[in-house]
Parts: structure tokens; C-alpha cells; sequence
């Protein structure tokens, strides 16, 4: 559309700039001086067409044009004078049709006329004999020039045409040359071309998520809600064998959406009844404590370490069975604490005391900490965030995953449109519902204790949309046992 628009706008402009000019036409007969029988005259009206073509190729050399310009007084060469005359004939017929281009109409008429005028004394020498007499040949003018009314150029309404149909080619290649050399992710057509790992799910980009990004905070029946309840449902399908307790969560490049999807998929599981474990072990730039409003001081490194036993430093958060870990103190070393023997027997232990471990690792191109990560876990979820991500960089994710031996269980396709041919959620509750379920939970109460943890009693909290942080609790109920 933009071509488009731009194509017919150029067409215009062309049209403005562009100085007019006219274009007069005369028209001469050539015929054959003689009298005689009909067959004489058939032979001489052949003889006229035959000598047609010579005349017409005549009209724009110097002996024709020189005169015309001597006559005129005009101010160029007879080359330049040639590139604004025009002679062409009809086929079978002895007609010579002459047209002059000036940016006056007088004076084109004037050329037009002066060329004629100059061509017949042409053709009379040329075709005189030598040994005297007349010339076989006349020409005569049966069509005066006659000045024009109308400019001949510019030809607005084709112009505007012409740059009508460019501005469509143009779009259409620019469309091609796009979707041929624009290799980002925007749906699971996309995704297929690089790889045939489970499509766990597919979350649409909401506004509102940026300042509300838990599950919690979104309404129980949108559309957002039912994309984790069915990524949480499809995780279970890819794990059918159960081997996999401990989940890694990551992504090909920051920005992907990979930690609210760790968090959403955790909450998820632990309101499904399971017993879930949160670890944040994106030692570089730690966000989980940030969404549940919990305190990183001390978390895994800090467990890494060996310095606080790990039941101290889990911390509950909601009404369901759902503890988090946070990443601590951000190390120098972070690759190398989360590859070592310390880890996998962190990793080890929160197996045996919960269902689910959701693990948040750093994206895996910029640093190779997940990828030496996942050697300790049972699976990997990779979070592809379209129109962010090309299609060789998560072909170079999974190539590294692969390379240390990764169990890939599949993908989540973030930030989908809601509508269009990428979208992947459908809505399945009416208006009335959605304001009904506002009715049920004004805005301005106090959250639910399913949205926010609280520390020993539950307590009202002002409606921010992160919760504030939480002191480590030690919950005897949910000790780990030592491996």
C-alpha cells in the first residue's frame, strides 16, 4: 500500500515538474509527374512508395533541418533540431507524416511547417536530372501545422497510471524480497522450518503483561491464564515417562520472555496440586525474586556454596505447594558454579522433595551456562520469543543443546499475535464473564493470597503490581533430605 501510494505521488510529481510541450503535425502526398495510361500510372504510384521510405529517412538529416533553423533563426544544430522532429509514413501509401516538439506551440508549428517546406526543395534536387528538366517526384502539403492547443507532455493521467503499476511491482517485490530474506520466527510455520521438537504452547502478547506479568494477576478465565494451564498440560504429555522432574527453562537471546514463562508454568503446576520448586539460576541478571517480590541476598549461590543449609533458603510463596529459590549473590564465576558437582546435587536433592524443579537459566547464545546447565536436568524447555528471534539462532540454540546431549522436550512460542494467521489461543469466555469475574474482585481490594505470598499471617497489601520482598522461611513440612 505504501509503494503503492508513493508510485502514484512520484507519477504526480513528475507530472508538476515536468515544463509542457507541444507537438504540431503536417502531412505531405507524394505523387509522380506523368500522364499516361493506367498501367503508367500504377508503375509510378509504386515507383512513390518505393521512394517513401528514403524521403522520410531524409527529414532529420542537415540538408533537410539546416535550412529550417537558417530560416527560423533558431539557436541550435541541426543535430539537436533532429531529436525534436518526427517523420514516419502509413504503410502502402505515399503519405509522410511530420511532427516538430517545441516548448512553444507557435513556434513547433513553425518547425513542423519549415521541415515540410525544406523537404519538398529537397527531394525536387535530388530527384531533378542531371541532364535537366523537372523532377519526376512532387510533394505537396495536404496537411498544414497548425498550432496546438493542449501540451503534448507531460501525459499526467499516464504518468499517474505508470506510477500506479510501480508502486504495486514495487510492493509486491518488496513483500518477497521481505518474507524471503526477513528470517525472524513469527509463527509455528516458522518453527517447523527449523526444527520438529513438540510445540508445548503458545502465548500471546499482552499489553497488560509487561506490568502484570504472573499468572496470578491475570484474569482466571483469559486467554494468557489458559495458555499456561495448557503449556502446564503439554509438558505433562512430553514427559509421560516422568523422568524428567527437573525442567530447564531458557531461551536463544535475552528478551524472550523466558523467566515470566518459568514463573507462569511454576505457579501453574503447584495450582494443579503438585509440589513445585522455582529455582532462579540466571546468575547474571535475576528477575524471579523481582516478580514474586521475594529476597535474592541469599538463594543457589549462597547453596552453591555450602554455607546455609538448603532448607533455609527455600521461600514459599502462594496458598499452593510452590517454593522458590533465588539465584543469591551474583558470582564472577556463574558457569562454572552451575556446571559443577554441587549443583547437580542441589539439582538432586529438590528432585526427591518435590513433583516439578522449574530451573530459569541464562540464554543459551550470549554465555554457555545453560547449555552446561542442562547436562544436569531432565529436560529442556526453550522459550522463542517471535518477531524477536531468527530462524539460525535457535538453530544454533539447539545445535548447542544437542551437542552436550540435552533432553529437548519441546517449545513455547511467546509474544503471538492475538489475531491473524500466527495466532494460537482462542478465546473461550464471553464479555459478561470477564465482567462479572471484575465484579467478583474490585480493583481496589486487597489481593488474594493466591496472587501474593505473605510472611507468617496473611496481611492486606496495597495493589502494586509487585509484591513486596519476603524474608526467607524455613517450612518443616518440606525439608529436603540430604542425598
Amino acid at each position: 500500500m505504501a509503494t503503492t501510494l508513493l508510485g502514484v505521488l512520484a507519477g504526480g510529481a513528475i507530472s508538476i515538474l515536468t515544463k509542457p510541450s507541444y507537438t504540431a503535425e503536417t502531412q505531405l502526398f507524394v505523387a509522380i509527374q506523368s500522364s499516361g495510361s493506367v498501367q503508367e500510372l500504377q508503375q509510378g504510384n509504386t515507383f512513390s512508395q518505393a521512394r517513401v521510405q528514403s524521403y522520410v529517412k531524409t527529414v532529420d538529416s542537415p540538408a533537410v533541418l539546416q535550412p529550417v533553423i537558417d530560416t527560423l533563426g533558431l539557436p541550435i544544430t541541426s543535430e539537436a533540431l533532429a531529436t525534436r522532429i518526427r517523420a514516419s509514413s502509413d504503410p502502402n501509401t505515399v503519405l509522410i507524416n511530420i511532427s516538430a516538439t517545441d516548448e512553444s506551440a507557435t513556434q513547433s508549428a513553425a518547425i513542423a511547417q519549415a521541415t515540410a517546406d525544406s523537404l519538398i526543395r529537397t527531394v525536387d534536387s535530388l530527384e531533378k536530372p542531371k541532364t535537366g528538366g523537372t523532377s519526376p517526384v512532387s510533394l505537396s502539403i495536404i496537411k498544414p501545422a497548425k498550432a496546438p492547443s493542449i501540451p503534448s507532455a507531460p501525459n499526467t493521467k499516464l504518468n499517474l497510471l505508470i506510477g500506479l503499476l510501480v508502486g504495486i511491482a514495487l510492493g509486491l517485490v518488496a513483500g518477497i524480497m521481505r518474507s524471503t530474506l526477513d528470517s525472524r520466527i513469527r509463527g509455528e510455520a516458522d518453527l517447523r522450518t527449523v526444527t520438529d521438537s513438540p510445540l508445548l504452547g503458545g502465548i500471546s502478547f499482552d499489553q497488560d503483561a509487561t506490568r502484570k506479568p504472573l499468572l496470578t494477576q491475570a484474569p482466571h478465565q483469559s486467554p494468557r491464564a489458559e495458555s499456561f494451564r495448557q503449556l502446564r498440560t503439554n509438558l505433562q504429555f512430553a514427559n509421560i515417562a516422568g523422568r524428567a522432574k527437573a525442567v530447564l527453562v531458557t531461551s536463544s537471546l535475552p528478551g524472550e520472555g523466558k523467566s515470566t514463562t518459568a514463573t507462569n508454568l511454576a505457579i501453574a503446576l503447584s495450582q494443579a496440586g503438585q509440589t513445585v520448586c522455582l529455582v532462579d539460576a540466571d546468575l547474571r541478571r535475576p528477575m524471579i525474586n523481582e516478580y514474586l517480590g521475594l529476597d535474592r541476598n541469599a538463594g543457589l549461590t549462597t547453596a552453591l556454596l555450602g554455607t546455609t543449609d538448603l532448607n533455609d533458603l527455600l521461600q514459599p510463596w502462594g496458598d499452593d505447594e510452590l517454593f522458590v529459590l533465588t539465584s543469591g549473590q551474583i558470582p564472577p564465576n556463574p558457569s562454572e558454579l552451575l556446571g559443577s558437582n554441587e549443583m547437580r546435587d542441589v539439582i538432586a536433592r529438590l528432585e526427591q522433595s518435590f513433583d516439578t524443579v522449574i530451573i530459569d537459566a541464562p540464554p543459551l547464545l550470549p554465555v554457555t551456562d545453560a547449555a552446561v546447565l542442562s547436562q544436569h536436568v531432565g529436560g529442556v524447555v526453550i522459550v522463542v520469543g517471535t518477531q524477536k528471534i531468527k530462524q539460525q539462532d535457535l538453530q544454533k540454540s539447539l545445535s548447542a543443546l544437542k551437542m552436550v546431549g540435552s533432553n529437548v522436550l519441546g517449545v513455547v512460542l511467546n509474544r503471538l499475535p492475538v489475531k491473524g494467521p500466527d495466532a494460537y489461543t482462542y478465546s473461550y469466555y464471553s464479555h459478561d464473564d470477564s465482567v462479572s469475574s471484575n465484579k467478583r474482585k474490585p480493583s481496589n481490594s486487597t489481593p488474594s493470597s493466591r496472587e501474593y505470598a505473605s510472611v507468617g499471617a496473611r496481611s492486606a497489601r496495597s495493589t502494586t503490581e509487585i509484591p513486596e520482598r519476603q524474608p526467607a522461611r524455613v517450612f518443616p513440612s518440606r525439608r529436603i533430605n540430604d542425598v
